[in-house]
């Protein structure tokens, strides 16, 4: 097994505390050449690399040639779904096909920056659903436009990944395997973050109802998703929520997740992806504990690969 890429999430320098002051992309893209980085999973949020901000093939063509000069592969695209917030079970998301019509463009800036993944979620929160619309319905929509998102990014050699985590809608364990059941396609996988794996598996924050807790905790989630990961965010947890909202990105050794047996587990669950993403997200300090993280994952990446 070839040793894994490391890339890690651009988001991290302009969400939460860097939302006043974010660190532009190619500030971004300098430090983590520095650094020796592999690549750089990219957040398609402004200020970074929205689609409609870099429309054209000689806008995205820059985009390129400051990764390459950085030597910086690409190992993901996060797609912006939220700006307005469109939920795939929403009735907003079924008018006129137009969450498939943004996922299809947000695949388009995988295809022209060389991101042979795309990360989507529900972006509903857990305790409220997907307003006006029936729980089932919602799922059942959701399933169907995944399952269709999946097929046309098969189509163009990019894998869909679904984030879970406390703070969206379908943040149990039995749940999140069912929904990838349920979109039944084999170019849908999830993108399984250690932090929410923790928070979803051994705190059971933000479940509606009795929570669902695993005894064997991040170790069992991984392999209840055997066949079913498909991409990588590593990161601690410290069994608390950012904002009582979502996972709360600790830098790793400050947290509970146990990386020795973690890692080992998700790939005996199947996982073949050829890069780890460090996720610092709302971190902050990311920019500071970068070089750290890197440093904290070195021994594992020669010892797991």
């Amino acid at each position: 097994m070839a040793k894994p890429k490391l890339s890690i999430g651009s988001w991290a320098y302009t969400f939460g505390p860097y939302t006043d002051h974010p660190i532009p992309f190619d500030e971004v893209c300098k430090k983590l050449g520095e650094l020796k980085f592999d690549g750089v999973e990219i957040g398609a949020f402004r200020p970074h690399i929205h689609p409609d901000d870099y429309p054209m093939k000689k806008d995205r063509d820059g985009v390129k040639a400051l990764l390459e000069k950085n030597n910086l592969g690409v190992s993901g695209i996060a797609a912006d779904f939220w700006s307005p917030p469109c939920p795939p079970g929403s009735d907003e998301a079924q008018k006129n096909d137009t969450y498939f019509n943004l996922f299809k463009k947000n695949l388009q800036l995988c295809l022209d920056l060389g991101s042979k993944a795309i990360r989507v979620d529900t972006v509903a929160p857990p305790d409220k659903g997907v307003v006006g619309v029936d729980p089932k319905v919602a799922w059942d929509r959701t399933a169907k436009l995944w399952n269709r998102c999946a097929q046309i990014a098969q189509e163009n050699g990019v894998l869909v990944v679904w984030e879970f985590e406390p703070g969206f809608l379908y943040n149990k364990p039995s749940e999140v395997v069912k929904m990838v059941e349920d979109v039944n396609h084999p170019n849908f996988k999830v993108l399984f973050d250690t932090s929410h794996a923790y928070m979803c598996s051994v705190v059971g924050a933000r479940q509606s109802g009795t929570k669902e807790i695993l005894k064997g905790g991040v170790v069992e989630f991984a392999q209840m998703l055997k066949g079913k990961i498909g991409h990588l965010h590593l990161i601690d947890s410290d069994g608390t929520l950012h904002g009582d909202e979502t996972s709360t990105h600790r830098p790793f050794g400050e947290g509970f997740v146990k990386f020795d047996e973690v890692i080992p587990a998700i790939y005996e669950a199947g996982f073949k992806g050829e890069w780890w993403t460090i996720d610092l997200c709302f971190w902050p300090e990311a920019w500071e504990v970068t070089e750290a993280a890197k440093k904290f994952l070195a021994p594992f990446m020669e010892k797991f690969a």
